[in-house]
């Protein structure tokens, strides 16, 4: 009897595993439906034109954002450029050739030199010499505090001191002091992956997150901290609270945006990873719910060069650990809160 107990559970396992999965299902795309960065509706028209080698749309959108000083959409758009320009920068090359002191095609021209130049194996010297670059689109815009964030990766791959780098952050700062990209830049060189330390790290962010305004992204740097943690390994049970803590403000922020859109699909994507590795089930699979069909490169990339194949792993796995703890007979177990269950490590 003792030697069928094993093999019991097992089969009561599987058997509510193949019963609820299906139930909670309900609100999930299905994983052909789910798409690897997908832009917003804004940048998915100049990305058309670019492939067709039109710089002028690219140029008409940062133009329009600037002159609206909407920075978190500027700065978005300029990633989003960038990255596209790695692949294929034709139509970035002739916009420069074409208007060679536009600070909107200087600032693309700087974001992707940085990203080529973090790639390279003599990123510091690739770096170095870019400087200039990112100096001529800060000129160009003396209010965008765009070309600071970009000084502000540049800074940390080229080993500035603290000094420095607080130099560049009150420049940032100065132009928008609630800027998401300038925050994450600064957190990340705070990180102890980089020249400072978790406590650092978090104590940058919860600050940061207190004084943001309503629905700010900037709430989401906490989560950040938490992940830079967790990925590190070696965290003590206070640790495990202020990650906690951490994930609740997230989970509040992502509730406040609706449903199944690629801007906060990124802030998501982290919640709901770091929920996965603290084992609270229930609230991931309601961020899978709200991320809908927008998975994000970021953080999938630091457990897989497959992200896509990652994201849906970890939705799968979800679901199964729900199913495999629900009753074959009753409803969802009732009595113990999300909090409550045992962190998965």
């Amino acid at each position: 009897m003792v030697r069928t107990m094993p093999l019991l559970r097992a089969l009561l396992r599987t058997a509510r595993v193949l019963r609820h999965t299906p139930r909670l299902s309900d609100g999930l795309p299905p994983d052909d439906a789910v798409l690897l960065d997908v832009p917003d509706a804004r940048t998915a028209p100049t990305l058309v034109a670019a492939a067709l080698g039109d710089w002028q749309p690219a140029a008409a959108l940062l133009s329009g954002v600037r002159a609206d000083g909407d920075w978190e959409s500027r700065d978005r758009h300029v990633r989003r450029l960038a990255a596209f320009a790695y692949a294929r920068d034709d139509w970035l090359v002739r916009w420069l050739a074409d208007s060679p002191r536009d600070p909107d095609a200087l600032v693309v021209k700087a974001e992707l030199e940085v990203r080529r130049a973090w790639d390279s194996p003599a990123r510091g010297e690739r770096l170095r010499e870019i400087g200039p670059l990112i100096d001529a689109a800060a000129d160009r815009a003396p209010r965008d505090p765009v070309p600071w964030r970009i000084a502000l990766d540049h800074a940390r791959g080229t080993h500035a001191t603290h000094t420095a780098f607080e130099s560049l952050w009150e420049q940032a700062v100065r132009r928008s002091p609630h800027h998401y990209g300038c925050h994450v830049a600064a957190l990340r060189y705070l990180s102890a992956q980089w020249y400072g330390s978790h406590r650092e790290c978090f104590d940058f962010a919860e600050k940061a997150a207190e004084d943001a305004l309503p629905g700010s992204l900037i709430k989401a740097l906490p989560v950040r901290a938490a992940f830079a943690q967790l990925i590190s390994g070696g965290y003590s049970p206070v640790h495990a609270d202020r990650i906690d803590r951490a994930t609740d403000l997230a989970v509040q922020l992502s509730a406040g945006y609706p449903a199944a859109q690629p801007g906060p699909a990124e802030v998501r994507n982290l919640t709901v990873s770091v929920l996965v590795r603290r084992g609270r089930w229930e609230a991931a699979l309601e961020q899978f719910r709200l991320i809908g069909p927008y998975a994000t490169s970021f953080p999938w990339t630091y457990f897989s060069d497959d992200p896509l194949g990652r994201f849906l792993q970890d939705r799968d796995g979800v679901r199964a650990r729900l199913a495999s703890m629900t009753p074959l007979r009753t409803g969802p177990q009732r009595g113990r809160t999300d909090r409550d269950r045992p962190a998965a490590h």
